[in-house]
């Protein structure tokens, strides 16, 4: 039996973070996916994720196998698609899953699905019915699960951090 839930991420966390997102740069890379190759996201940024709260662990029996940043609000890079519009029942705020990743060693149990499910319960509890994310248009695996977790394809937008194009998608919870 396995115990699996979400907690908000403490600075005593990043040591952790660091290594399960560096270890997800090297699986992008070793499937040829050009995503986070060039620096982002670096320490600093994990590390201010933190500090603005919005950072979030995934803990599997007392160990911390997952990370992502659940940014709130609005994020400028969703303002300007290139194709495509997001649902016409929109808010003007929503929140934004960024920055997952989940440990090499536990990839393939479904934990990426865990963890985006408990940051839409987590949406849900801060106010938010409109959930975003985006991925690599090579990021093939990510796609299967942000589709399978209910998201659907709105449009591709470019990201101010590298000037990257990425498939962004929405929910709206009910």
């Amino acid at each position: 039996m396995s115990n699996i839930y979400l907690r908000q991420a403490n600075i005593d966390d990043l040591p952790r973070i660091i290594e399960i997102i560096d270890s997800a740069k090297k699986t992008l890379r070793d499937r040829g996916v050009d995503q986070w190759q060039s620096g982002y996201p670096d320490n600093e940024i994990l590390k201010q994720d933190i500090e603005e709260d919005i950072s979030y662990v995934l803990i599997l029996n007392g160990e911390v196998v997952g990370a992502a940043a659940l940014q709130q609000g609005y994020d400028q890079n969703y303002q300007n698609m290139t194709s495509g519009t997001w649902d016409s029942e929109s808010d003007v705020t929503y929140s934004v899953i960024h920055r997952i990743a989940i440990e090499a060693d536990h990839q393939g149990e479904h934990l990426s699905a865990a963890l985006i499910q408990q940051l839409l319960t987590m949406s849900h509890y801060l106010g938010y019915q409109d959930v975003r994310i985006d991925t690599h248009p090579d990021n093939h695996v990510m796609q299967h699960i942000i589709l399978s977790n209910g998201f659907e394809e709105k449009s591709t937008i470019t990201m101010d951090e590298d000037h990257g194009v990425r498939k962004a998608y929405q929910i709206l919870l009910k």
